[in-house]
C-alpha cells in the first residue's frame, strides 16, 4: 500500500536556475510525470509555473499579471458546488491532453479510416469471443476515440469514484473548529471548502489528462469508465502501445478490441458487477482519517496571497487509512475483484486469440509487463486510494480462470459471476488449484433453509430429478440463491 495513499506524492521542487532549470528537468526525466498521476506534473508547455495551475497564478508575478491572478483566485474560491470542482478538473484535462504526451505526440481528432478500422476489429473480436465465453456480446456500438473524446466521457465515472474520498475532506475542514466558533467562521471555512475543491479539481484534472495520453481504451483499469454498451479504442494510443513490439498494427488493434469486448460482455451480463466495485472504493474511501492537526494549522496560518500552502498540505499526506478490520476487508475486496476481473478478461481472450493470432502469446506479456511496472490501473490506484494491483494477483486469477475452463467447461466457469458470494476469495487466489477441484456446491439444500425461513415447509417428497420451476411453496421467485 502506498505511504501516503491520499497524499499526491512530494510537492515539486523548484530548480536553483529558473526557467532553464526546469527544461533540463524535464529533458532528463526529472520532476513528477505519469508514475505519480495526481501530481501536478511536467506539463510541457514550458512556461512559468507551467507544471502547478497555482504556480502559474502565483509563481511569478508582475503588476501585469495582479488582475487576471486573483480573478482566477476569486473564481475559486466563489465555487459552490460538490467536493470537487470538476468543470476545473475538465478544464485543466482538456490543458494536459492538447499539451501532449512526453514523447511529443499531440492529440489528434480521429478520421473515418480509423473509425472503420476500430468498428471492424470490435465486430471480429466479438465473433471470437463467441467460442471463449458463454456471456454475449456487450457492446451495443463500438467506437474510436481521440484522447480529449476520452476525457469527456469518463468524467462522470471518475466524478463517482473521487467524491466519496473529497467528501471526507470537506467534512473535515468543517469539524476543526468548535462549534461554538464555526458560526463566525463561516466564511473562512466556505473558503476553504472553495480552495479544497479547487485543488481536488487540478489534481484530478491533471490525473485523468495524464492518463488519456496512456490508455488504450474505456476498460484499461479494470473499471467500466466509459458509457455502458460501447467498446472504445483510442487509434493514437493503441499506435504508441504497439510501436516497438515488431508486430502488425492490426493484430495489435485486434487483440486489444478482444480486451475491450471482453470487458464489456462481463460488465453488461454481471449486473451487479460495476456497483460491486464501485461500492468498495466508496466502502475505502469512508475508512479513510484527516490529520485534523494538520489541517487545524494550514487554516491558522492560511494566506489569501499563497493558495499554494493548502496545495502542499494535500501533497505531505494528510490523509491515511485508517487500520481496522472493516477497512483491511474493503481493501481487500476491492483488490480481489479487479484482480477477478482481469484475470478472466486475460485467460478469455488468450483462448480466443491463441488460435488465430500468431503473436497471442507476445502481446498478452506485454499487456502483463505493462502493469508489472506500472501501468495505469496501478499508478492511479496507488495514488487514489492506496491500492497496488499486484501482478502476482492477476497472473493467480488468470490460472485460476484457465482452469475452472479445463474442469468444469465455458459454462461452468462463467456461472460463477451469477453471484458474488460464488465467486473466488482471496484465500482462493493463494491456492486456485484447490478451488477449482472443490466439490461444486449444491444449493438444493440451501433453497429448503430459504423456503423454511419464509414460513414454507420443505417438500419432502420432491426427489432430485423433479423440475426445479424456480418457485416456491407461494408461487413467489426464491430469489438469488442459485
Amino acid at each position: 500500500m502506498s505511504d501516503t495513499p491520499f497524499g499526491f506524492g512530494l510537492p515539486p521542487e523548484e530548480p536553483d536556475d529558473g526557467d532553464e532549470g526546469k527544461k533540463k528537468d524535464q529533458q532528463s526525466g526529472g520532476g513528477q510525470g505519469p508514475a505519480n498521476p495526481f501530481g501536478f506534473g511536467p506539463s510541457g508547455a514550458g512556461g512559468p509555473g507551467a507544471d502547478n495551475p497555482l504556480a502559474a497564478m502565483f509563481g511569478s508575478l508582475n503588476p501585469t499579471d495582479l488582475g487576471a491572478a486573483f480573478q482566477q483566485l476569486g473564481q475559486m474560491l466563489s465555487y459552490e458546488g460538490g467536493p470537487v470542482n470538476w468543470d476545473m478538473a475538465k478544464q485543466i484535462a482538456r490543458q494536459t491532453v492538447s499539451q501532449g504526451t512526453a514523447d511529443g505526440v499531440k492529440d489528434a481528432s480521429v478520421g473515418p479510416a480509423e473509425r472503420t478500422a476500430v468498428q471492424e476489429a470490435v465486430r471480429l473480436a466479438d465473433l471470437w469471443l463467441d467460442d471463449a465465453t458463454s456471456l454475449p456480446s456487450g457492446a451495443n456500438t463500438a467506437v474510436a476515440w481521440s484522447r480529449a473524446e476520452w476525457v469527456e466521457a469518463t468524467l462522470p465515472a471518475w466524478k463517482e469514484l473521487v467524491d466519496p474520498v473529497a467528501e471526507r475532506v470537506g467534512g473535515a475542514m468543517g469539524e476543526i473548529l468548535p462549534e461554538e466558533m464555526q458560526a463566525m467562521a463561516g466564511p473562512l471555512i466556505g473558503m476553504m471548502r472553495s480552495m479544497g475543491g479547487a485543488m481536488f479539481g487540478s489534481q484530478i484534472g491533471q490525473a485523468v489528462g495524464v492518463l488519456a495520453g496512456e490508455v488504450v481504451g474505456s476498460t484499461d483499469i479494470g473499471l467500466p469508465l466509459g458509457p455502458i454498451g460501447k467498446a472504445a479504442l483510442l487509434p493514437l494510443n493503441v499506435e504508441a502501445f504497439g510501436k516497438d513490439l515488431g508486430v502488425p498494427k492490426d493484430e495489435v488493434r485486434l487483440y486489444l478490441a478482444l480486451r475491450e469486448a471482453a470487458h464489456q460482455r462481463l460488465f453488461a451480463h454481471v449486473p451487479w458487477l460495476r456497483a460491486h466495485l464501485f461500492g468498495a472504493v466508496e466502502g475505502y474511501a469512508r475508512g479513510i482519517k484527516v490529520d485534523t492537526t494538520k489541517l487545524e494549522d494550514v487554516v491558522g496560518q492560511f494566506d489569501p496571497q499563497n493558495p499554494e500552502e493548502l496545495q502542499q498540505a494535500l501533497q505531505q499526506g494528510m490523509f491515511q487509512p485508517e487500520d481496522t478490520p472493516a477497512q483491511k476487508a474493503a481493501l481487500a475486496r476491492l483488490e480481489t475483484a479487479l484482480a477477478l476481473v482481469e484475470g478472466w478478461v486475460d485467460a478469455v481472450v488468450h483462448a480466443a486469440a491463441k488460435p488465430r493470432l500468431s503473436s497471442a502469446d507476445a502481446l498478452r506479456e506485454t499487456l502483463r509487463r505493462r502493469r508489472a511496472t506500472g501501468g495505469p490501473a496501478e499508478q492511479t490506484f496507488a495514488t487514489l486510494i492506496g491500492l497496488e494491483l499486484r501482478p502476482r494477483r492477476l497472473r493467480d486469477a488468470s490460472r485460476l480462470w484457465a482452469s475452472l475452463t479445463d474442469a468444469r467447461g465455458v459454462d461452468g466457469r462463467d456461472a460463477l459471476w451469477s453471484h458474488p458470494d460464488m465467486l473466488p476469495t482471496a484465500s482462493d487466489l493463494d491456492d486456485p488449484d484447490g478451488f477449482v477441484h472443490r466439490e461444486q456446491i449444491d444449493f438444493s439444500e440451501l433453497d429448503k433453509m430459504l423456503g423454511e425461513a419464509a414460513g414454507g415447509k420443505p417438500d419432502l417428497k420432491k426427489g432430485d430429478d423433479a423440475p426445479d420451476t424456480g418457485k416456491g411453496e407461494d408461487g413467489e421467485d426464491k430469489g438469488d440463491a442459485e
